[in-house]
């Protein structure tokens, strides 16, 4: 089974997925504001070098004419420093150029040889060579102006340049504040969405066990499994809810089997407490046990009183009923039935009893053999004036020992097979036999004694005879 993804870890996937987004979103839209900026920076920057250059080229030259003038060390420091200032903005503006350099070379040359004539008329002054530092003064003065009038003709064509760059800014501001705009929308039908997805993923689950729980409130525990394709908390409680229902169910179908095994044991004794023994069958035994007292030897007395003993004390057990026993012990019952019956009908009716001896260790429920062979004798051969047969047979076979009761009887049909495997018809009580327990009630027993179905089975036909099967499971054994 994979493993299961948290709910608290999908909401936050789905937060960092829409904060991811987002923060994407706004560093794009940084970043092509801060290279606009930075444009917008670099020109008006240009501009204020052009006109420093302008300025500076016009105070070196007032600072050459000055030192000329007054020829002082003041003035000379002056000149040198406003030469330096100047060098210094010129390198910038070299470096700067970028694809400018063909507007600016003209402009860089032309400062250049201000500089240089700058510095021929001083050392024309130093030299005191004055027709030199005159003519070089002219041509200073010359350049600082060819310099001023370049300048401004670089900045009129710089600020061509500044208005198509105004107006892309100005378009490029009227785009974010509509993507602002869009984003914000954006960002708000995305957070719905992921939050009804959410909530979807978590309520229909819910709904879907909540409708389920209200059944099983009201004792349905029928219906197909909640199934729930979330591979969260909620798939576990679903698989938890489901499982819990199916334990509820056999819960339940064990209270019910419990309760009719209990309901049949009390009938069992409720039947052995209030009639035991039947009075007539009491009354022949003793009557045929009198008649053998008179017309036969003691020996065969006593072998009818203990079998008459044996029978009636394993009946009369009623405060165990609910207790498991051999397979012998029921097979020794049905022993001292088929010695006291035989007694009674002498040649009129015959029994045998075909047993595997190693097969009697198996644990079966009370009196599940006897009732059989009684039923036999009752429906099937008592009526018939010479000739009945009634056999027990026990033998293995695979996994299951089986034990047949079959007899030469009136035989049934089908429908009152039916009948009595269903316990449509009522027991009535016979004369001259022991127990009232009917097929029905021993069929019911040894389900609930072996949880299986169909381990009784009756095969009949009208005239034929019967054959009662009980198979027992190799499942109980001492």
């Amino acid at each position: 089974m994979n493993r299961l993804s948290s709910i608290r870890t999908k909401l936050l996937l789905s937060f960092f997925i829409f904060i991811l987004l987002f923060n994407g979103i706004v560093i794009v839209v940084y970043a092509s504001s801060n290279k606009l900026s930075t444009e917008y920076h670099e020109s008006f920057e240009r501009f204020l070098l052009y006109n420093q250059l302008s300025q500076s080229a016009s105070d070196l030259y007032e600072h050459t004419r000055a030192y000329l003038n007054e020829r002082s060390d003041e003035q000379l420091q002056a000149y040198f420093n406003n030469r330096m200032d100047m060098i210094t903005m010129l390198n910038q503006l070299k470096a700067e150029q970028g694809g400018e350099a063909f507007q600016l070379d003209s402009y860089i040359q032309l400062i250049n040889t201000h500089i240089q004539n700058s510095e021929i008329a001083v050392g024309f002054v130093l030299r005191d060579n004055v027709e030199g530092y005159t003519s070089f003064l002219q041509n200073l003065q010359n350049t600082a102006n060819f310099i001023q009038a370049d300048t401004l003709n670089l900045i009129d064509i710089r600020l061509t340049d500044y208005q198509t760059l105004y107006q892309e800014m100005e378009d490029r501001n009227k785009t974010y504040v509509n993507f602002t705009v869009s984003l914000i929308a954006t960002t708000v039908s995305l957070g719905a969405l992921i939050a009804l997805w959410v909530a979807e993923g978590i309520n229909k689950p819910l709904k879907r066990l909540s409708i389920v729980a209200k059944e099983v409130s009201k004792g349905n525990f029928s219906g197909p499994p909640v199934d729930i394709k979330t591979n969260d908390e909620l798939k576990l409680l679903g698989d938890s809810f489901n499982l819990m229902r199916n334990d509820l169910t056999i819960y339940i179908e064990e209270l019910k089997e419990k309760a009719e095994m209990e309901r049949l044991l009390s009938e069992l004794e409720f039947r052995h407490l209030q009639n035991q023994m039947n009075p007539h069958f009491l009354f022949n035994t003793l009557n045929t046990v009198s008649k053998m007292a008179y017309l036969e030897n003691a020996d065969t007395t006593s072998g009818l009183i203990d079998s008459v003993s044996a029978l009636l004390r394993y009946n009369l057990s009623h405060s165990k009923t609910d207790r498991a026993v051999a397979l012998s012990e029921e097979v020794a019952v049905v022993e001292s039935y088929f010695h006291i019956q035989q007694t009674r009908f002498q040649d009129r009716i015959s029994f045998r009893l075909v047993q595997d001896e190693q097969q009697l260790d198996v644990l079966v429920p009370r009196l599940i053999l006897q009732p059989l062979v009684e039923n036999a004798c009752i429906h099937g051969v008592e009526f018939l004036e010479e000739g009945g047969e009634i056999e027990l047979r026990i033998y293995r076979e695979q996994d299951q020992i089986i034990c047949d009761v079959l007899d030469n009887g009136v035989g049934m049909t089908k429908e009152k097979i039916r009948q009595v495997m269903d316990q449509l018809v009522t027991d009535k009580v016979a004369d001259g036999h022991s127990t009232q327990i009917g097929i029905a009630n021993v069929r019911k027993r040894l389900s609930l004694f072996f949880q299986e179905d169909h381990l009784l089975s009756i095969h009949s036909d009208e005239g034929e005879g019967t054959l009662v099967r009980v198979r027992l499971p190799l499942t109980n054994k001492r």
